[in-house]
């Protein structure tokens, strides 16, 4: 199998088994929202919350495979049910009847908004998805700042209270976002943006023995690295060439990958593990499929035709140890026990990620 046709089962998985998922028994009709989980039955986990990052991730989902008619509704009902319009910002969660429950201002959630409406609006020209990318950054950039020039990770509904210790993840997806703002916009604003917080990140979370970013600032105990989130950051950075200032992360994460694949992917199965220590040592050896996705992306986009070789026998043990008929494997052990068996609402958008950057 070549590197192209490797990922045609792929596809025609997405297209004909977790697709209609999310049309079907994983949409709440009556608000309109996506369940947080199916299980491996397909059928909705027992309501407790939907997520504005949940949501804003379907949007992502079915803006790019041209569903316009449920992308339009996902955009409605982000802006019904999260949009808080009295302090603004956009609220963490909602309950089971649609009103707000978790109003916390969460900037993983923002990030995931920015991202959503950008590709949203770009995808169907929507002006008002624009918008919404354009004030949700604002906001972003007024009231989620730093002293040390990057964001907390969370502030409470009025945005009163001392900005707390940023986090890498919410970080990385806040870059993500501003790429796709860049591309959907073209406002060269978001260039300087994105030069700025690659500049904060590498002061704050690169590991310079290793080139890999870390999860909590450098120095914070108990912090860890995770090989899934350096394909991610690899692929970022690949897509960022040229807006990634004086931060050098392009030239680390180039140190990063193969740190990530000789310590954290499993030689006999090819899965990609949780979390490594600073070392080296693996910390937790949960495969999660989207650590995978991550990995077959960055294989896919990586500039060593070596690398690129190994990609279809990596998307064939993918395939075999994480996709089924009904569905998949969110999360399992070192040794393929499952650990989690729920579909969570918020993997379709790894698997179409990692599915689009693979040759067509």
């Amino acid at each position: 199998m070549n590197a192209i046709s490797c990922a045609a089962p792929l596809r025609e998985h997405f297209g004909q088994t977790v697709l209609p998922l999310w049309r079907g028994p994983g949409f709440d009709a009556a608000l309109r929202l996506p369940y947080e989980a199916l299980d491996a039955n397909r059928q909705p986990l027992p309501v407790v919350r939907y997520r504005a990052m949940a949501c804003a991730r379907q949007l992502f989902v079915f803006s790019q495979t041209g569903d316009a008619d449920h992308a339009h509704t996902l955009f409605d009902t982000l802006l019904r049910h999260f949009e808080d319009r009295g302090h603004g910002g956009w609220f963490y969660s909602v309950d089971a009847q649609g009103a707000p429950l978790d109003t916390t201002k969460d900037l993983y959630t923002h990030a995931f908004v920015v991202f959503a409406c950008a590709v949203y609006g770009q995808r169907f020209g929507s002006a008002d998805a624009l918008a919404v990318v354009h004030r949700t950054t604002a906001l972003i950039v007024d009231r989620f700042a730093t002293p040390d020039g990057l964001f907390s990770a969370a502030l409470p509904a009025d945005f009163a209270a001392v900005p707390g210790m940023p986090l890498q993840n919410p970080l990385m997806h806040l870059t993500e976002a501003w790429l796709a703002a860049r591309e959907a916009t073209g406002d060269a604003a978001f260039d300087t943006a994105i030069a700025q917080l690659a500049e904060g990140i590498a002061r704050t979370f690169l590991h310079e023995p290793t080139g890999c970013i870390a999860e909590l600032p450098i120095g914070a105990p108990e912090n860890r690295l995770e090989p899934g989130h350096q394909f991610e950051w690899f692929y970022l950075a690949g897509r960022a060439a040229g807006c990634l200032g004086t931060s050098g992360l392009d030239a680390a994460l180039a140190r990063a990958f193969p740190f990530a694949v000789r310590h954290g992917i499993d030689r006999e199965t090819g899965a990609v593990c949780a979390a490594l220590d600073e070392q080296g040592r693996v910390l937790d050896s949960t495969q999660r499929i989207w650590a995978q996705t991550e990995y077959l992306r960055a294989v896919a986009v990586h500039d060593d035709d070596a690398v690129r070789a190994g990609l279809p026998g990596q998307a064939e043990r993918f395939a075999a140890r994480f996709l089924k008929p009904y569905g998949w494997v969110e999360c399992c052990s070192a040794t393929g026990e499952v650990t989690r068996a729920d579909m969570p609402s918020t993997t379709p958008y790894h698997l179409l990620g990692a599915y689009m950057a693979m040759p067509a």
